[in-house]
């Protein structure tokens, strides 16, 4: 797991050092780099409570393209014949 440390004052004038854990980034599309929308960024164990749906958008590619990348992919194969 990955940390990171943050120094805090305390009321009474002493300096602690707490460790924390480093929030998650958003899901980017693997072509282009866009932040994803309709997918949720949490930690493991919050996302392992969610839904299916409501983790990533229920279309092709939904979770690792961009709708703008996929409708680019789907066309692609269908042109290849896959």
């Amino acid at each position: 797991m990955v940390r990171r440390k943050i120094s805090k004052k305390l009321p009474g004038g002493r300096t602690v050092v707490k460790i924390v854990p480093k929030r998650p980034g958003k899901a980017v599309c693997g072509d282009c780099g866009t932040v994803l929308h309709g997918v949720a960024f949490g930690t493991n164990t919050h996302r392992k409570n969610m839904s299916k749906s409501s983790k990533r958008p229920e279309r092709p590619f939904g979770g690792v393209l961009c709708s703008k990348c996929s409708r680019i992919e789907l066309k692609r194969r269908i042109r290849e014949g896959k």
